[in-house]
């Protein structure tokens, strides 16, 4: 038995690496998107963070509150945020990279088990959207002339990839939209990042929602990563103190990710019945 599945697994862990390779590839090819791309972001993030010093320029100086502070939890919200979209958009455009390319009959008839395809998909969503924030952090912080002396930016890290393990099951439902339905799908999803964003305290504490939305918060992978990261960043909190932000993503992980999974077979499985396999939506 054991020989048997010995070359199986190999089978598999190369599938896996060539859904990376190709995406690499991709990345390659288009790469002048993803220099436009890069770009924005570090707009985007730029233009948060300047709120902190807008609103004290507004107040004469009079801000109550530190500005560096406000800057800086501005900083690490669009930056927790620009990561953990990124990989929920990357998971949902799945289906809409194998239109592009024109592999999506192939891909999703090929003897390959889901989950080998997604790990493929989802490992380099993640390297990706690691590299992307490192560079926008960068960036930022040189700008800023913010002082990152203090900031446990290992233990940040442990937070949020313990995070992204929910927002891949997230991003797998998301990317039954596409598949149902072909022509608008991919725009359907931004509702879901949307809803995401609006509770979970990216740009403000979930305090001043209200109480029906504070209580949502609590079932949004986003709202522990951010409130760990934040505290590794701004009180050099280390991974230990910041297990009480790290259980609960996991646990998350734990529910979204197979009923993501599942959800997903049913969509395929209804969607190959359909005949909405086309490349062209």
């Amino acid at each position: 038995m054991s020989t048997i599945s010995q070359p199986i697994k190999g089978s598999y862990a190369r599938a896996s690496f060539a859904f990376i390779e190709r995406n690499w590839n991709l990345v390659k090819r288009y790469w002048a998107w993803e220099v436009v791309w890069l770009v924005y972001s570090i707009a985007n993030s730029l233009s948060i963070s300047y709120i902190g010093l807008g609103m004290d320029y507004l107040s004469g100086g009079n801000m109550v509150i530190d500005t560096r502070y406000l800057v800086f939890y501005l900083l690490i919200g669009s930056l927790v945020w620009r990561f953990l979209s990124s990989i929920f958009y990357w998971v949902t455009e799945v289906i809409a990279i194998e239109r592009w390319e024109g592999t999506i009959e192939y891909t999703l008839m090929a003897p390959v088990p889901r989950l080998v395809h997604l790990i493929g998909h989802t490992s380099f969503a993640v390297v990706y959207s690691t590299f992307f924030t490192a560079v926008i952090l960068l960036v930022t912080v040189f700008l800023f002339d913010l002082d990152l002396s203090q900031a446990n930016l290992g233990s940040g890290l442990v937070v949020m990839l313990a995070g992204s393990i929910s927002f891949v099951g997230i991003g797998v439902m998301g990317a039954t939209l596409p598949l149902l339905f072909p022509e608008r799908g991919a725009q359907m999803t931004h509702i879901i990042i949307a809803s995401l964003l609006l509770i979970s305290g990216v740009y403000y504490p979930i305090e001043v929602l209200p109480e029906a939305l504070q209580k949502l918060a609590m079932l949004s992978p986003a709202w522990y990563v951010l409130n760990g990261t934040r505290a590794a960043l701004l009180q050099n909190a280390n991974v230990i103190a910041l297990w009480q932000y790290i259980w609960p993503v996991l646990v998350l992980a734990l529910i979204m990710v197979p009923l993501g999974l599942w959800i997903f077979g049913r969509a395929e499985r209804y969607a190959k019945r359909q005949g909405k396999l086309a490349r062209n939506g």
